[in-house]
């Protein structure tokens, strides 16, 4: 396994392009390719299955938060997603030839190391046009199998906007390496119950790491409860049965009459 970087050593001025095509716009034609060849990948070599797709919000803005454990925990998101969401990623991912894909794909970077609030500020000018940001809550990638513990970036991006947060539990891609061994493990994406904050023009550090942390406790009840025993069994099963719930109690109110008429 390559060792962590760190810092990235590159100027701020050497990103500035890769901010300047998420700022402006949605992912283009690239999204939808990488979209088309890898979904046969990750839904039958990871017999990948998502709960609760329908907890991102159907139109608006949102911060999607989950784990982090693989480099493919980007597409795992995005594939579920009827919406394009943009990532933030680390700078050094940015070099030739994938920064073209990255780009284009609606990625933007992070500058590891450094005081970066150009990455922020083009978050909140994409979830000001009313479209998906995703964001790890831990900041990074965890290369222990457990999860980490949450930064304050994502607090400060959600008290900054005041949009909903959506937290999301990514299982089996900490073993997402053992391809090597010819392993390929079940891979089970669950989407939690949006959280949102009151807005707060500007969040003292402490107000943003108390956010994160209420956001990355929904992360860690999804990503235990899938990890017991029939875990994924067990929530696919919930998630169904509170669907039928809910369409049972909208039946009935169509047809009760209104007691106002």
């Amino acid at each position: 396994m390559k060792p962590q970087v760190y810092k990235d050593p590159r100027p701020a001025e050497y990103f500035e392009r890769f901010y300047e095509r998420p700022a402006r716009g949605r992912p283009d034609w690239v999204y939808e390719l990488v979209r088309v060849l890898l979904t046969p990948y990750l839904l039958f070599v990871f017999r990948a299955r998502c709960i609760d797709s329908d907890k991102i919000p159907v139109e608006g803005p949102a911060i999607i938060t989950p784990n982090h454990f693989s480099f493919l925990d980007h597409f795992f998101v995005a594939v579920y997603s009827r919406r394009k969401v943009h990532f933030m990623a680390k700078s050094q991912l940015f070099k030739r030839p994938m920064q073209f894909i990255y780009t284009h794909g609606g990625v933007f970077p992070v500058r590891r190391g450094q005081r970066d609030t150009r990455s922020i500020d083009v978050a909140e000018t994409i979830l000001g046009r009313g479209d998906l940001v995703v964001m790890y809550a831990e900041g990074g990638r965890s290369r222990t199998g457990e999860l980490g513990e949450a930064k304050p970036g994502v607090g400060r991006l959600a008290l900054e906007t005041g949009v909903p947060v959506v937290p999301t539990a990514i299982v089996g891609t900490e073993r997402a390496r053992n391809w090597k061994r010819l392993q390929f493990p079940k891979v089970t994406v669950q989407y939690g119950d949006p959280v949102r904050f009151e807005q707060v023009d500007e969040p003292t550090r402490e107000q943003a790491q108390e956010a994160s942390n209420v956001v990355f406790e929904e992360v860690k009840k999804l990503h235990s409860a899938l990890r017991e025993a029939n875990g994924r069994k067990n929530a696919i099963a919930a998630a169904r049965s509170a669907r039928r719930a809910a369409s049972q109690a909208a039946e009935a109110a169509t047809r009760t009459p209104d007691p106002a008429r």
